[in-house]
């Protein structure tokens, strides 16, 4: 089938594109100091694991986001392509299926919400509700998409015996256990994600916060690159 070709070589881009924006933006901030301003410069951190800095911090200056916004703007015309294609698969094996209008309605407005959180990031404006603003729709960007990615694998799961001869099963699993483990963390994660400020109870959240960032986007979009494997290559 065309179509599974094409969301295989685009599910693959959405994988290595923000990863290489986003980590080339960090290698840029903590080594390459002769390239950006002192206030930016950063040193010995490596916020996967300490949680030093985040991606934002990293990217909204300048070389960076000339690297990083029009990453996120490729990113979100693919996951759009991305989108529209698995619902073209979706009809041919279930035709009009329940979830259909649900994954791509939540996936657009993802890609909609990374475009629109792309364009304002590094603009500088100090009013509470504009950082609000912000803060929302980069919330709606990770509930848009865990919801959108929920709702594809459970379609796929619906009719996975029509689907034996074209996809690896263990691989949907995978992406079974992603998924869930992806929305157990966001319903832990986004109340301390969402609240102002970095103390709460006495605690620096700070370094949290900026830790779970940053896991959180890497399995965001392994959701991805298990697509690019979900499918067999010879079908």
């Amino acid at each position: 089938m065309l179509q599974i070709n094409k969301v295989k070589f685009i599910s693959i881009w959405i994988f290595i594109i923000p990863f290489f924006a986003v980590n080339v933006c960090l290698y840029i901030t903590t080594n390459l100091h002769v390239l950006i301003e002192q206030p930016y410069r950063l040193f010995n951190t490596f916020p996967y694991i300490d949680g030093g800095t985040s991606i934002s911090r990293t990217a909204r200056f300048f070389p960076n986001y000339l690297i990083f916004k029009p990453a996120m703007f490729l990113t979100s015309y693919l996951l759009i392509k991305y989108w529209i294609l698995n619902k073209q698969i979706v009809n041919s094996f279930e035709q009009d299926h329940k979830y259909i209008k649900k994954f791509v309605f939540f996936g657009i407005a993802s890609a909609i919400a990374l475009t629109i959180h792309s364009i304002f990031l590094g603009i500088k404006f100090e009013n509470d509700l504009y950082k609000l603003f912000r803060r929302v729709i980069m919330l709606s960007f990770i509930i848009f998409e865990i919801v959108a990615q929920a709702y594809l694998v459970a379609s796929f799961y619906s009719f996975r015996n029509k689907l034996k001869n074209y996809i690896n099963d263990k691989i949907l699993t995978i992406k079974i256990l992603l998924v869930s483990v992806l929305i157990i963390v966001a319903l832990i994660s986004i109340p301390i994600i969402s609240l102002p400020g970095n103390d709460f109870l006495g605690f620096n959240l700070k370094f949290l916060k900026h830790s779970l960032e940053w896991n959180y986007f890497l399995g965001v979009i392994l959701f991805y690159l298990l697509t690019f494997i979900l499918w067999k290559k010879k079908i």
